[in-house]
């Protein structure tokens, strides 16, 4: 498998994560000039900007650690262009990093609610 199909098998898994909890998909690879937004959920009535990081086990570090303050500033920057752009600039809005592993054929999900702030 490689680190595309790796990657895109994590994001699906962590969608399906958040709709298992109620939540409702608004928008998946959401793109902008300012970077990418892997998930966009509404969890009744906040706003989650998801990171899906998705790793093999045994690499370096969590798939977390990944999410630097510059990834953080790019995340940010693509969050505010999205809420403005589709009208929710007044919403509450929270940011998750999930890391994702497969594991023994199927995902081991962690999710970091409110990872960081805006």
């Amino acid at each position: 498998m490689t680190t595309a199909e790796l990657g895109h098998k994590g994001e699906a898994a962590a969608a399906q994560y958040y709709l298992q909890r109620g939540c409702t998909l608004l928008a998946h690879n959401y793109r902008t000039r300012l970077g990418e937004l892997d998930l966009v959920l509404d969890d009744h009535g906040t706003i989650v900007i998801c990171e899906v990081k998705t790793r093999s086990p045994g690499g370096w570090g969590t798939p977390g650690q990944a999410v630097d303050a510059r990834k953080q500033r790019r995340l940010t920057a693509a969050a505010a262009r999205y809420l403005q752009e589709t009208g929710r600039s007044d919403c509450t809005v929270r940011f998750d990093v999930v890391e994702v592993q497969p594991q023994n054929g199927s995902w081991q999900i962690h999710c970091i609610r409110a990872a960081f702030g805006s």
